[in-house]
C-alpha cells in the first residue's frame, strides 16, 4: 500500500477533532492559583518580619504604623505574584516548544506540526528517532523497529508489521511482542519507516492511561542557584546574630525591650538578602523565554549558564554551517564530467541520474534526496519508479556508508538493486581493482577541492527469482560513476565565525564529507584550520592521548561517523574545554548527553536528539548557535550587575538600621516600615529594570566565564562592597550634620531616608553598565522599565517628605529646598568615584568605550 495513497484529514475536519477530543498531550501539573501563590509568598522571610513588626506596632498602640506595615505587606504580596505569574507563563510556553513534533497528512499535503496538535484519524509518518505521538494503527511498515521500554520496561525494541487493510479500524491490541501492528504514544522508533494512521491521542492514549507525564523542563538546582543558596544561608544567619546583638543593646541602653526588637527586625531586614533566589528564577526563566523568541529554545536553566563559559563549538558542517539545499552541479561518468544546465544530460549521465533517484527515498525531507530525484525528474523523464515496485531498503549503517533499494518491474521479469553512497563504499560494493580506485579517489578529491560533496551510484540486477541476501556485498554491483553536489554556505556564517572568535571561542567543524570539500568551505567561511584535517579513519588509529595532543591544533574533522563524535568531546574535555556540540540524529544522543551544551537542531533533527539536548536551534542556522551565546553571556552579565546592586543597597541600609542604635540619643532612621517602603524600589529595580536591560554589545569580545566561577568573585564583590560602603558614608554624613546641628528627630529622619532614597536611585544608575557612564548608558540603551522606576520612586519620596498626613504617617518630618539640595548631593557624591573609575579603565582600554 503506497503512501501516495492516502490523502489524510483536511484542515477543517482536524480543527473539529481538536475541538471535540482536545489536545493531544497527557495532564500536567496545574498553574498555581491565585491562593496558593499568595500563601507561598506569604513563607518569604522578609514577610514574615513585616508581619511580626506590624503586630508589634498595634501592641505599642501604634496603629497607623501597623496599619501601613500590614498594607506594606499586601503590596509586596502583589509583586510577587506578578513576578511568579511571569515565570511561569515563561515555563509554560518553553515546555509547548520543547514539546515532540509529528509529520502528518492534511489536505493531502504532508506537514509538520506539534505534536499536540494530532488528532484521532491522523494519517503520521515515523522515521527513524521519531516519538510516536499516539496510540495508532500501522498502515506501512518498511524495517519499522520500536522501542515501547516506556511502556513495557522490557529494554529489547520490537519489529512491527503493517495491519490488513481491513484491520485498519480493528481495536488496538497492548505494547509489545514482535510483528503486531499497533504503535503507542511515548515510544520510540529506532529503526526503518512507516506510516501509522492515529486512534487514541491525550489522555485517552495507553501512556495517559498510566498517568505519566512526559515533557516537563526539568527544575534540578544550578551550580549557580546552589551558590547563591549557600550566600543567603550564610548572611541570613550572620543577620540574625547581629539583630539579637541590637536588640539587646537597645533594650539595656534605652530600657525599651519591644522598640528594640522592632529595631531588631529592621536589622534582619536590612541584611537578609531575600532578592537573590527572586532574581535568579526570574532572570533565568525570562531569559530562556527571550532566547526562545531569537530561535534558540533553552531547555534547562543548567544551560544558560554554561552558555556564558562555552570555549569550543563542535559543529556539523551540512545543514548547520550550509544551506542544506543540495544541487546537482555536475555527474561523472567513465571518467568524463557532465555540467548539470540547461541541456539534457546524454543517454549515460541520463541513466546515473535515474539510478541515484532509484536509490534515495521518493518524497523525502533529505535535501540530497531531492536534488537527485529532481535531477532524474529533469533528464530523465521517460524512466519513472511508479511503475516499479520497491521489494527491500538497505538502510545506511556505520559499517555500510551506502543506502540501496531493491526494486521489481513493471513486468514482473527483472529486478533492480540501485545503490548510493559514499565513494569508497561503492567502491567496495563493486569490487574495484586498485587502478579503479586510484582514478575515483582522484575525481572525488579535485570535487571537493571546489567545495563539492560526492557520492557514488552503482546497480545490480539480480535474477527475478534470486532470493534477496541480507548482505548487500552478496550483489554483483557495477559504478555507474559519480555525482557532484554544492550546499552554499548560509548567510552571515563568516561574520559569525568572526564573533566567536572574538569571544575566545574556537570553532571546530565535524562533517561526513571528505577532507577536500571540508577544507574549502573552512576557507570560505574563515575558519583558524592551517589546512589541517583528521579524518574518521585517523581517529580510529589514534589513542586517547594522541587525540588529545593534536585537537588541540586541529578543527576540521571529515569522513566522520556519529559514534566519533563522543570521543572528540572526551578528548577536548581532558584538554579543560568547555564543549557545546551539535547533533541531530539517534546516534548522536551520547555526544549531546556528554558535552556540557548539547545542541539539537529543531528543523532536521531527531525528537531523541532534542530529548538529549540541552539547546535547541530551532532553524539550524549556526548563526542562531552563537546568538544563543551571546544572549547566554548577557543573561549572566545582567545577572551580576543586578547582584552587585543589591548587595551595595543591603550594605547601606544595613549600616543606617545599625549605626543609630549604637548612640544612645541618636533617633532611628529605618524602622521596619521604612524598610519595607525601600524594598518595594528594591525589587522591581532587580528584577524588572536589570531583567529589561539589553546585553551588552561587548559582551562577546570578553573571555568565557570560567565553569563554576562564582558570579560574584572577588574583584565584583569588593567593588560592590565598596559602592554600597560609600554611599552609605555619604548618608552618615548627612545623618551626622542633621544630628549635630540639634535638627528634630524627625527632620533627621527626613533628610537621612531622602539621601538614602536618591542614593539608591544613583546605585541603579551606575550599574546599569560598567564600562560607561550613567549619562552614556541613559543615551545610548533604552530600557522601557527604568523611567516608569524612577518617576515612581522620585513621586513617591516627594509625596513621603511633602504631604503633611503621608509625612506624619511615615515618623518624618518638614524639610526645606536647602534640605532637598542636601540629599541629592548627598545621594550622587557617594557614586561618583565608580564614574570616575570607570572613565579611567575606558581610558587604560580604549576597545572598552566603545559601546
Amino acid at each position: 500500500m503506497g503512501s501516495q495513497q492516502w490523502t489524510g484529514l483536511s484542515a477543517a475536519e482536524a480543527k473539529q477533532r481538536l475541538t471535540r477530543d482536545g489536545w493531544n498531550e497527557l495532564p500536567s501539573v496545574r498553574r498555581r492559583r491565585l491562593w496558593r501563590l499568595a500563601l507561598d509568598v506569604m513563607r518569604e522571610p522578609v514577610l514574615i518580619l513585616l508581619l511580626a513588626a506590624g503586630t508589634i506596632s498595634f501592641v505599642l498602640a501604634e496603629p497607623l504604623d501597623g496599619g501601613l506595615l500590614m498594607l506594606t505587606v499586601l503590596v509586596v504580596i502583589g509583586i510577587s505574584i506578578a513576578q511568579e505569574r511571569r515565570t511561569e507563563t515563561a515555563l509554560v510556553a518553553l515546555r509547548d516548544l520543547s514539546s515532540p513534533r509529528a509529520l502528518v497528512l492534511r489536505d493531502g499535503a504532508r506537514v509538520r506540526i506539534p505534536g499536540r496538535e494530532v488528532v484521532r484519524g491522523d494519517v503520521i509518518f515515523l522515521d527513524e528517532g521519531d516519538r510516536v505521538p499516539a496510540d495508532a494503527v500501522v498502515a506501512e511498515a518498511v524495517n519499522l523497529v520500536v522501542d515501547e521500554s516506556t511502556l513495557t520496561g522490557e529494554s529489547v525494541p520490537v519489529p512491527k508489521a503493517a495491519a490488513a487493510p481491513d484491520a485498519i479500524e480493528a481495536a488496538l491490541g497492548a505494547p509489545g511482542g514482535d510483528g503486531t501492528p499497533w504503535v503507542f504514544s511515548g515510544t520510540l522508533v529506532v529503526r526503518g519507516h512507516g506510516v501509522v494512521v492515529a486512534r487514541r491521542t491525550g489522555p485517552r492514549t495507553h501512556l495517559g492511561g498510566i498517568g505519566t507525564a512526559l515533557g516537563e523542563i526539568r527544575a534540578e538546582r544550578t551550580s549557580l542557584q546552589r551558590e547563591v543558596d549557600r550566600l543567603v544561608r550564610v548572611v541570613a544567619i550572620a543577620g540574625l546574630a547581629v539583630a539579637c546583638a541590637i536588640v539587646v543593646i537597645y533594650g539595656l541602653t534605652r530600657g525599651n525591650w519591644l522598640e528594640g526588637l522592632l529595631a531588631g527586625i529592621a536589622t534582619t531586614m536590612a541584611v537578609l538578602p531575600e532578592e537573590f533566589p527572586v532574581v535568579l528564577t526570574v532572570f533565568l526563566a525570562l531569559g530562556a523565554w527571550r532566547m526562545s523568541r531569537m530561535r534558540v529554545l533553552a531547555r534547562t536553566p543548567a544551560v544558560i549558564e554554561a552558555l556564558g563559559s562555552a570555549t569550543v563549538i563542535c559543529v556539523d558542517k551540512t545543514g548547520t554551517l550550509t544551506m542544506n539545499a543540495m544541487t546537482v552541479r555536475e555527474v561523472i561518468v567513465e571518467g568524463q564530467a557532465y555540467r548539470i544546465g540547461g541541456e539534457p544530460l546524454p543517454a549515460q549521465p541520463a541513466g546515473l541520474a535515474w539510478l541515484a533517484a532509484m536509490a534515495s527515498a521518493a518524497g523525502g525531507t533529505d535535501p540530497m534526496d531531492r536534488a537527485l530525484t529532481d535531477l532524474a525528474r529533469t533528464h530523465a523523464p521517460d524512466r519513472s519508479a511508479a511503475r516499479w515496485s520497491l521489494v527491500r531498503e538497505y538502510p545506511l549503517s556505520p559499517s555500510m556508508l551506502a543506502v540501496s533499494h531493491a526494486w521489481r518491474s513493471p513486468d514482473g521479469d527483472g529486478c533492480l538493486v540501485a545503490a548510493k553512497g559514499a565513494p569508497e563504499a561503492i567502491a567496495d560494493l563493486c569490487r574495484m581493482s586498485q587502478p579503479e580506485r586510484l582514478a575515483m579517489e582522484a575525481q572525488v578529491q579535485a570535487a571537493t577541492a571546489q567545495g563539492q560533496r560526492v557520492i557514488a551510484v552503482a546497480s545490480a540486477r539480480p535474477g527475478p527469482d534470486d532470493p534477496l541476501p541480507d548482505d548487500l556485498g552478496a550483489f554483483a554491483f557495477a559504478c555507474a560513476g559519480l555525482a557532484c553536489l554544492q550546499d552554499p554556505v548560509r548567510p552571515g556564517v563568516a561574520q559569525a565565525i568572526e564573533e566567536c572568535r572574538q569571544a575566545g571561542v574556537r570553532v571546530i567543524m565535524i562533517t561526513g564529507d571528505y577532507p577536500g570539500t571540508a577544507i574549502a568551505i573552512a576557507e570560505e567561511i574563515g575558519m583558524d584550520h592551517g589546512r589541517n584535517c583528521l579524518s574518521g579513519a585517523d581517529l580510529v588509529r589514534m589513542s586517547d592521548a594522541e587525540l588529545a595532543d593534536r585537537i588541540r591544533e586541529v578543527s576540521v574533522f571529515a569522513r566522520m561517523v556519529p559514534e566519533q563524535k563522543l570521543r572528540l568531546i572526551r578528548a577536548l574535555r581532558a584538554n579543560g574545554e568547555v564543549v557545546a556540540m551539535t547533533g541531530d540524529g539517534v546516534n548522536d544522543a551520547p555526544a549531546l548527553r556528554a558535552a556540557d551544551i548539547g545542541i539539537a537542531m529543531g528543523g532536521r533533527g531527531t525528537d531523541v536528539a532534542r530529548e538529549a539536548a540541552g539547546l535547541v536551534i530551532t532553524d539550524d542556522d549556526f548563526t542562531s548557535i552563537v546568538s544563543g551565546i551571546r544572549q547566554g553571556r548577557g543573561i549572566l552579565d545582567k545577572l551580576r550587575k543586578a547582584m552587585a546592586y543589591i548587595v551595595a543597597v543591603h550594605v547601606v541600609i544595613f549600616g543606617m538600621s545599625l549605626v543609630p542604635v549604637l548612640g544612645p540619643s541618636w533617633p532611628l532612621v529605618l524602622l521596619p516600615l521604612q524598610i519595607a517602603l525601600l524594598e518595594l524600589i528594591i525589587d522591581p529595580a532587580c528584577s524588572i529594570v536589570f531583567e529589561a536591560e539589553q546585553p551588552d554589545p561587548q559582551v562577546m569580545q570578553m573571555p568565557p566565564r570560567g565553569l563554576g566561577q562564582p558570579i560574584l568573585g572577588r574583584r565584583v564583590l569588593m567593588i560592590c562592597l565598596l559602592q554600597g560602603s560609600l554611599v552609605l558614608a555619604a548618608v552618615l554624613t548627612v545623618y551626622w550634620w542633621a544630628v549635630g546641628t540639634g535638627r528634630p528627630a524627625d527632620e533627621v529622619r527626613s533628610l537621612a531616608f531622602g539621601s538614602l532614597v536618591i542614593g539608591n536611585l544613583a546605585l541603579i544608575l551606575v550599574n546599569r553598565s560598567w564600562r560607561l557612564s550613567a549619562w552614556r548608558t541613559l543615551r545610548e540603551r533604552g530600557n522601557g522599565a527604568l523611567p516608569w522606576l524612577v518617576t515612581g520612586v522620585i513621586s513617591a519620596l516627594g509625596v513621603a517628605l511633602l504631604v503633611p498626613v503621608v509625612r506624619d504617617a511615615l515618623g518624618l518630618g518638614q524639610v526645606s529646598a536647602w534640605d532637598l539640595l542636601v540629599m541629592l548631593i548627598a545621594g550622587v557624591v557617594g557614586v561618583l568615584w565608580f564614574e570616575a573609575y570607570k572613565a579611567i579603565s575606558s581610558r587604560r582600554n580604549p576597545g572598552a568605550s566603545r559601546a
